[in-house]
C-alpha cells in the first residue's frame, strides 16, 4: 500500500475506523473475535492508522483493540479520543465534558483499555461549549508533556477553532466527516448538509461555520482525517433501500430515509460510472476521492468485514484522472441532513 506521513511517521495511505465493530450499524453482526482478527490483517497490509474512542460501545471498542494490538503496539499508529461521554448506552445519548480533570482521567482510562503506557494521537472528540477550549487543549498538552500522549488532535471543529487551538499547543490532524455527499471540511455550504447535536459521531454544523479545514490542515502541518468516506456506506452502492435493522443508526438519519435515499442515488451513479472505467468498486473511487483533496489526508473508512477491508486498503493505488475527479467534484448535492 501506498504511504501517507503522519508527524514524521509513514502510515497507510487509507487508516481503519474501528467505531462500527462496536456499535452504531448492524449490531447483530458484531463479533469481536473476527474484529480482532481484521485488525491484525489490516495490520499485515499496512493500514496502520488505527482509530477508536472511548463512546463506541462505552469503552468495548478500546478494549476489543487493545486487545487486537497485544503483542503488536509498535506497528501501529493508535488514535483515541476525550471530550464525549455516554450517558446511555442503550440510547446512545452522549454528553460533551471538557473540563480539565476529565480529560486527564479519561486518558488514564483509555491507556488502561487500550493495554499501552501512551496514545499516538489524543483527539478532542468535540470541544465543549461550556468550558473554554484553551482550558480543555491546555490540560490535553500537559498529557504530552508527561509522555501520556504524543500529538493532539480536533474532530468536527471550524478553522477558527482549530487556530485557537494551534496557538496553545500543536494540532497534529484534525478529524472530521468529508465524502463525496459531505463536504463541509472543504468550506463548501450545502444547506441539506448541516446538523447540530451529538450522536454516534455526530457534527457541529454546516461549511458556513466550518470554513476550509481541509486547506488550514495543509497550510499549519496537519493532517486530515475524513471519517466516513463511504458516506456510512451509502457510497459503496450496496445500500438502495431504507431497510435497516432495529437499532442502526443509520434507520432515523434523515439521508436514509426512503424519499431521500432515492434521490441521492444520483450520487452513487455517477461513481459507478467512474468505478467501471477503472474496472474498480465505488468504494475504492469514493476512498481513492478523499485521498485526492491533499497528500496530508488519511481517510478512515471502517468496516467489520475482511473482503471490504482489503477493498477499502486497495483505494491508495487507484489513481483518479482529472476527468474523473471534474465528475466527482459535480456530484449533485446531498438531500438530507447529516444527522
Amino acid at each position: 500500500m501506498r504511504k501517507r506521513e503522519f508527524a514524521g511517521t509513514q502510515v497507510g495511505a487509507v487508516g481503519l475506523g474501528c467505531m462500527g465493530m462496536s456499535w452504531a450499524y448492524t449490531e447483530s453482526e458484531r463479533d469481536d473475535d473476527a474484529s480482532v482478527a481484521l485488525i491484525r490483517e489490516a495490520l499485515d497490509m499496512g493500514v496502520t492508522f488505527l482509530d477508536t474512542a472511548q463512546p463506541y460501545g462505552d469503552g468495548h471498542n478500546e478494549t476489543l483493540v487493545g486487545r487486537a494490538l497485544a503483542g503488536r503496539r509498535d506497528e501501529a499508529v493508535l488514535a483515541t479520543k476525550t471530550g464525549l461521554v455516554v450517558e446511555s448506552l442503550a440510547t446512545r445519548k452522549i454528553v460533551r465534558n471538557g473540563r480539565p480533570e476529565h480529560v486527564k482521567a479519561s486518558a488514564e482510562d483509555s491507556l488502561r483499555r487500550l493495554g499501552t503506557d501512551v496514545i499516538d494521537l489524543y483527539y478532542l472528540h468535540r470541544i465543549d461549549p461550556d468550558v473554554p477550549l484553551a482550558d480543555t487543549w491546555g490540560a490535553m498538552a500537559e498529557l504530552v508533556a508527561e509522555g501520556k500522549v504524543r500529538r493532539l488532535g480536533l474532530s468536527e471543529v471550524s478553522v477558527a477553532q482549530a487556530a485557537e487551538a494551534h496557538a496553545v499547543h500543536p494540532v497534529a490532524a484534525v478529524q472530521s466527516e468529508l465524502s463525496l455527499w459531505t463536504r463541509d471540511a472543504l468550506g463548501q455550504t450545502d444547506a441539506d448538509a448541516s446538523g447540530d447535536g451529538v450522536g454516534p459521531d455526530r457534527g457541529v454544523g454546516g461549511a458556513a461555520a466550518a470554513g476550509d479545514v481541509v486547506g488550514w490542515c495543509a497550510a499549519n502541518g496537519a493532517a486530515f482525517v475524513p471519517f466516513s468516506p463511504l458516506g456510512r456506506g451509502f457510497l459503496t452502492g450496496t445500500v438502495t433501500a431504507a431497510d435497516f435493522e432495529g437499532g442502526d443508526f443509520r434507520g432515523a438519519n434523515p439521508r436514509f430515509q426512503e424519499e431521500a435515499l432515492k434521490a441521492n442515488l444520483r450520487i452513487v451513479d455517477v461513481v459507478k460510472a467512474v468505478a467501471e472505467r477503472h474496472g474498480a468498486t465505488p468504494a475504492q473511487v469514493a476512498i481513492a476521492w478523499t485521498l485526492a483533496q491533499g497528500e496530508h489526508v488519511i481517510p478512515i473508512p471502517g468496516t467489520k468485514k475482511q473482503r471490504y477491508l482489503r477493498d477499502n486498503a486497495a483505494a491508495a493505488d487507484l489513481d483518479l484522472t482529472e476527468t474523473d475527479l471534474a465528475e466527482l467534484d459535480a456530484v449533485p448535492a446531498a438531500v438530507g441532513g447529516r444527522y
